[in-house]
């Protein structure tokens, strides 16, 4: 499951849907809808982000948060470490390796880090 995903569900469920008469009215098939959720589909389109946004009545920062969360959802995901120091393209195909078998504390941990190392001016 992606963090898009997670959220969708999540609404769907706060609203009390079906993902059947959510696809119905967002204009999907269920099984679209269903890949999406579980993180077996890309990014959306703005176009459909747009249509779930509208379907949940939501706007401004909750709207925002959730595009956010259609950005870092992508179930696949290449890096390009071309030109980049040999230990950056050591570092991203080790992690490509073991990312299925890293501890969710792990993860949490290096997304800290992440963040921390973004926010460094």
């Amino acid at each position: 499951m992606t963090p898009f995903g997670e959220a969708v569900r999540a609404l769907r469920q706060r609203k009390g849907v079906s993902q059947k008469e959510m696809a119905a009215a967002i204009g999907v098939s269920p099984a679209y809808l269903s890949a999406l959720e579980h993180g077996r589909r890309g990014t959306p389109t703005f176009d459909l982000l747009q249509r779930i946004a509208g379907y949940f009545n939501i706007i401004w920062d909750e709207a925002e948060d959730l595009f956010a969360l259609a950005g870092f959802s992508a179930p696949r995901v290449s890096l390009d470490t071309s030109g980049l120091p040999a230990q950056h393209t050591a570092f991203a195909n080790r992690l490509a390796r073991m990312i299925r078998q890293l501890d969710p504390d792990v993860i949490e941990e290096m997304d800290r880090l992440l963040t921390k190392a973004a926010n460094t001016p």
